[in-house]
């Protein structure tokens, strides 16, 4: 699946599935524009990757161009102005990865504001600001791809998941929109709903307790607990496997996909 020429954006880039993303898509011959905020966030109760991680993953890359961009998916302006800005150097963009996303549980009348506000700014307001600085470039072209990283909370209801349930939800009503409104110029637009993947997401103390919320949880019990969430034997999936799967839908073999939910979940949505 040759990428070979193309340039790609990836949002949420400095580790766990975004790092995939961009090492898929750069070993498929595409140059990367690798984005993140670098920072932690406020209703966000694990660390986020910093500067260092970013780097780390474009250093990662070899054989085609790869840049570092810090911004944050919230601030629609500064992110259009960076994303302008390395897309002027690379001379043109080719895929959009809307990839980054933040995770916090709770019961939905017991939700922080904070964590509330944060949710659907990155995970959603930070998806359409993606989409609405990039969509221009690609018009251009009248060709491209468009994929989000969206959940199988996006398609069903998870108890204490309010907050995240709703911002994937709107994820996959925006992808949809923007597949019928794109169409006519060329452009698919498509999601990836995953399970639990092996990042910092769920491997964190925070997270942990969602899934074994007596006690004080030892990894046994939580990849346990994580394990009944899928119908395949699994606790959860390598980054790798979702990166694939974009793969697929950015590349050329999918070039009549276009508004498609793709599962990558170990049989959880046959719960």
């Amino acid at each position: 699946m040759s990428l070979a020429g193309r340039v790609a954006l990836v949002t949420g880039a400095a580790r766990g599935q975004g790092r995939a993303h961009v090492a898929r898509l750069a070993a498929d011959g595409a140059d990367v524009i690798a984005l993140d905020i670098c920072a932690d966030l406020p209703g966000v109760p694990y660390p986020l990757a910093d500067r260092a991680d970013l780097e780390a993953t474009v250093a990662a890359v070899s054989g085609v161009r790869a840049r570092a961009v810090v911004a944050d998916v919230r601030d629609g302006a500064a992110l259009g102005a960076a994303l302008d800005e390395a897309v002027a150097g690379f001379g043109r963009l080719d895929i959009v990865v809307c990839n980054a996303g933040v995770f916090a549980a709770a019961k939905a009348w017991e939700t922080d504001p904070a964590m509330w506000e944060t949710m659907l700014g990155v995970n959603l307001t930070g998806a359409w600001n993606t989409a609405r600085a990039a969509v221009p470039h690609l018009l251009e072209q009248e060709a491209g791809t468009i994929v989000f990283t969206a959940s199988i909370a996006a398609l069903k209801g998870i108890d204490n998941l309010a907050a995240y349930a709703a911002s994937k939800h709107g994820v996959v009503g925006l992808m949809r929109t923007l597949a019928i409104e794109l169409a006519p110029h060329g452009i698919r637009v498509n999601a990836v709903c995953p399970t639990n993947v092996d990042t910092p997401i769920i491997h964190n103390d925070h997270t942990a307790r969602l899934f074994v919320p007596d006690g004080d949880p030892n990894p046994a019990d939580v990849e346990e607990a994580l394990r009944s969430v899928n119908r395949m034997p699994v606790p959860w999936i390598d980054p790798g496997d979702v990166a694939a799967a974009v793969a697929w839908l950015v590349s050329d073999e999918a070039r009549y996909v276009t508004g498609a939910v793709l599962p990558v979940d170990a049989g959880a949505l046959l719960h």
